[in-house]
């Protein structure tokens, strides 16, 4: 018979390894509090230095019996130097974008998980440099399925500017996220995903391969999650040379 400690480490095991694979659905019933930091070397033109830290906390609301109210907010905070040629440094707020998904709680008969509704720019960056000046709007989707110990899905936006600075470029863009996701036993992950943004005003298209590698764990009474790895930059708006992603997420389970 098992000891009860080897009982508990095994139980601790088994909720790790849901956290992992809750956290690959986008609009999973898990409260969830990431600061996602990104370091990009080497971009544009005077080889310059961007750092951006997403804080984007995940809320699911129920609504009814059947229907959760993912909402979803990316509030970016960069410091850069030098990223359009020689335009020195800027630190501050960038433009926050508000998701909301509204989703089923159970997922299809074929096991399909998604959600639809409506993403929201918000123009409150701090600097010129480091956002638009336009109130957006627009649809957002997201959907998945997750097989075993695998994960693989698709999230999309499209943003239309509706108001702002009339000096400034009209926003009209899509943000296309594929990914797909291994967890492992532990609450262990690797996940593999693009980020690819068209900006149908400039004509241009830009993005990174991310390989991440994740694990779930416990401080203290606190679950959280860390991941780090590798940003590749693609595209010809403004790229990157390369780059680093490194996470920690804050994880309340319902």
């Amino acid at each position: 018979m098992a000891s009860n400690k080897g009982y508990a480490q095994e139980q601790n095991g088994a909720s790790a390894d849901d956290l992992a694979k809750q956290l690959q659905n986008p609009v999973a019933s898990l409260i969830s509090v990431p600061f996602q930091n990104n370091f990009d070397f080497g971009v544009g033109p005077s080889d310059g230095f961007r750092y951006t830290l997403n804080f984007q906390p995940v809320i699911p609301i129920s609504i009814s019996e059947n229907w959760n109210l993912i909402s979803r907010v990316i509030v970016p905070v960069v410091s850069q130097k030098d990223v359009f040629g020689e335009s020195g440094s800027q630190t501050g707020l960038s433009d926050v974008l508000i998701s909301g998904f509204f989703s089923p709680k159970e997922p299809t008969s074929g096991g399909l998980i998604w959600g639809v509704g409506p993403a929201i720019l918000v123009p409150t960056a701090t600097n010129n440099l480091l956002g638009t000046e336009k109130f957006g709007l627009g649809p957002t989707a997201v959907a998945l399925k997750q097989s075993g110990m695998t994960s693989f899905g698709a999230l999309i936006n499209h943003i239309w500017s509706v108001a702002g600075n009339a000096d400034r470029a009209d926003v009209n863009a899509t943000f296309f996220q594929p990914f797909v996701a291994q967890n492992f036993a532990g609450g262990k992950a690797i996940t593999l995903n693009t980020e690819l943004s068209q900006n149908w005003t400039a004509k241009t298209t830009s993005g990174t391969i991310n390989l991440v590698g994740s694990k779930v764990l416990m401080l203290g009474k606190q679950a959280s999650q860390i991941a780090i790895g590798p940003r590749i930059h693609y595209g010809d708006g403004n790229p990157a040379s390369w780059g680093v992603r490194a996470v920690f997420v804050l994880l309340f389970p319902k």
